[in-house]
């Protein structure tokens, strides 16, 4: 399916989901014109190196400048997701310590050379955490929890007129939840940039994109596109007399938002003023996207903090929440290795090229090990670090218990309401948005685990089921 509006995209709906392709590719020679006029260099080399859902990645080498990166992005939300990016980075360099590549020069527009929108960054050194967590120590791994706590509460900060640390000093100016697409003082986000906001026909349904006044006006357009969405496939369904179980799960994902819709208001207020404080918030901050490399004391450090296409300003309870990578199940007692299935370990169980100069050296090593032992492991190791960012994030951001139980029921519906728009656990949400309604305040995350186990009548012999999926 073409977008005649975004020239070069191409929406692939052949699977589950709709994905961006390439309707032509990037051509190398001129990214180098691009890239020497750019970088004053006449000896540029210019070679692919990886792709990612939204953009490419190109290793740019010169003899006098050294070594930079070219992301050549699809026009999924032209200009705005180019801008935003570059706004973020050149934010965040500015008034933090959180290492991010510097900007060369960009081009928001398809009008030059490349034919596409791109940004021309320093390359940074390291590489993910991701390939050195098994053989780091947990001291090593809780100086990095750290390391991130002091990131998220210098994000905290900005915007807010101060660089102190000190919560007395600290004003929360920055305000309304979107995207930053031009440097002011104060800060001011605008329309928000986010793949459930451009993807496919998204892109041109009429809503309201940002920027948000409250969390009620932000997640009230998330549950509109999906209603939009899942209500238009229906009618195709029924029309075309389609498969019986595209009908089913069309009418269910349908009811389910229409359910969290009417929930909406009960959680969140439909009227604030003055807009409601934001915050700067890296949502897919894993394991990948932290860049480490050794000190001069053979020290683990962070290098850099990758991946900032589609960050936005959102409200404080979003950022209450773990980063990605403390996300997992809860496991208290590290696990046994002599109790886990010896395996042969062939090598490799890790992907390739995601940054410079990995080889086959740097695949995951599984010891011999089966990986139901690896994972276990992780999940005990996530369970402690959680307990060392929130004591730091307590020392750093005082009252930071009571926001993160008052944004517990919150961070669950949004939760819910993400998983709806995937079609992911739909009878389970659904479990869990009666539960709500009927009072009874139950994690999101247990229930889409196990589900809601109901008595039965005695008279059935059954004492209770668990829910399906």
């Amino acid at each position: 399916m073409r977008d005649a509006s975004r020239d070069g995209l191409v929406w692939d709906s052949s699977g589950l989901d709709v994905e961006p392709r390439w309707a032509r590719e990037p051509n190398i020679a001129a990214i180098e014109r691009v890239c020497r006029r750019h970088l004053n260099a006449d000896d540029c080399a210019v070679f692919f190196h990886t792709a990612g859902a939204f953009n490419k990645l190109y290793l740019v080498d010169t003899s006098s400048r050294g070594r930079f990166m070219m992301r050549v992005s699809l026009p999924v939300d032209p200009h705005n997701k180019t801008r935003g990016e570059v706004q973020t980075l050149q934010l965040v360099q500015r008034q933090t310590d959180i290492p991010v590549p510097k900007v060369v020069a960009f081009d928001d527009t398809s009008d030059n050379d490349i034919g596409f929108e791109w940004i021309l960054m320093q390359l940074m050194p390291g590489r993910p955490v991701y390939y050195r967590w098994r053989r780091m120590t947990m001291q090593q791994k809780e100086l990095l929890v750290s390391r991130v706590v002091d990131f998220q509460a210098q994000l905290y900060r900005l915007g807010s007129g101060s660089s102190s640390s000190s919560r007395s000093s600290h004003r929360e100016t920055l305000r309304t939840i979107g995207t930053l697409h031009q440097q002011s003082n104060p800060l001011q986000p605008g329309q928000i940039v986010h793949p459930i906001f451009f993807s496919g026909a998204h892109y041109h349904y009429t809503i309201s994109r940002g920027p948000f006044r409250s969390s009620h006006d932000w997640l009230r357009a998330y549950l509109t596109i999906i209603i939009k969405e899942h209500t238009t496939a229906l009618a195709e369904c029924r029309s075309a007399e389609e498969d019986e179980d595209d009908r089913e799960y069309a009418e269910g994902v349908l009811r389910v938002a229409r359910k969290l819709l009417r929930l909406l208001h009960k959680i969140f207020p439909a009227m604030v003023h003055p807009a409601e404080p934001t915050v700067l918030w890296h949502d897919d901050l894993s394991l990948m996207n932290i860049m480490v490399d050794d000190d001069d004391r053979g020290n683990v450090k962070v290098t850099a903090v990758i991946d900032w296409e589609c960050v936005s300003t959102m409200p404080l309870w979003v950022a209450s929440q773990m980063p990605e990578f403390l996300r997992g199940a809860v496991r208290e007692t590290r696990p046994d290795r002599n109790c886990y299935t010896d395996v042969s370990d062939k090598g490799s169980d890790g992907g390739g090229g995601e940054y410079i100069g990995q080889g086959l050296e740097d695949s995951l090593d599984n010891e011999g090990k089966t990986e139901l032992y690896w994972i276990h492991l992780m999940e005990y190791e996530q369970t402690q670090l959680r307990k060392v960012y929130s004591a730091r994030m307590r020392r750093l951001r005082p009252g930071w218990d009571m926001e993160v139980s008052e944004g517990a029921l919150k961070v669950d519906f949004l939760g819910a309401v993400s998983r709806c728009g995937a079609g992911f656990y739909i009878r389970r949400i659904e479990q869990w948005v009666d539960a709500i309604e009927r009072k009874e305040f139950l994690g999101l995350m247990e229930v889409l685990r196990v589900g809601i186990r109901k008595e039965k009548p005695a008279t059935a012999g059954v004492t209770g089921v668990s829910g399906g999926m």
